[in-house]
């Protein structure tokens, strides 16, 4: 029988300045954060960043970051997710500025439907829909970059499961139009 550690008491451990208990909090979760980053990676073509890659920025990131505010394991799973979604965008961006194009990322894992977005129009749509509606955002970041449940988003949001639907059933609806219409 596998032992699996006690992730909320390592987060509360951390959060109380273990540094033993993050490094164990962030090996107990790295096999989560490599399916994430395996995901974003998955089908981006021409690019030099590999799940550890991906994995290595975004822990880097999180340990720098002020930890008293992470709640739970959904929660930290949320905020690694964004900070993926900035290191994938900062990547693209920086291929861009070399003058090389970049390609399109697959960000729909776990999630209805197949399609595929220039990364770059994906961010500055979600930076559109933050000024609209910040709890949207975080949902679509939570959902497209996490590929988190509805249930671990209902979570962090503290909102019911079904308001998290409703709510996301909007969000997508928004990002469609934002997407196909970048400039309305």
């Amino acid at each position: 029988m596998e032992i699996r550690p006690d992730i909320e008491g390592l987060l509360l451990r951390w959060r109380a300045g273990d540094i033993v208990a993050r490094d164990a909090l962030i090996a107990a979760l790295h096999g989560q954060l490599s399916q994430i980053a395996s995901a974003r990676l998955r089908r981006e073509r021409g690019t030099s960043l590999m799940t550890g890659d991906l994995v290595n920025d975004a822990v880097v990131q999180l340990i720098r970051i002020d930890h008293q505010r992470i709640v739970g394991r959904a929660h930290f799973i949320a905020l690694a997710s964004r900070v993926m979604r900035n290191v994938l965008i900062d990547h693209a961006r920086g291929k861009a500025t070399d003058k090389r194009a970049h390609h399109k990322v697959e960000l729909n894992t776990r999630v209805d439907g197949d399609q595929r977005f220039d990364l770059i129009a994906l961010d500055s749509a979600l930076i559109r829909l933050g000024a609209v509606d910040a709890q949207l955002m975080e949902l679509v970041d939570m959902r497209y970059f996490g590929g988190m449940s509805i249930a671990d988003c209902a979570e962090v949001l503290t909102l019911s499961e079904a308001t998290v639907k409703r709510r996301w059933q909007v969000a997508r609806a928004w990002l469609a139009a934002a997407l196909i219409e970048p400039e309305a």
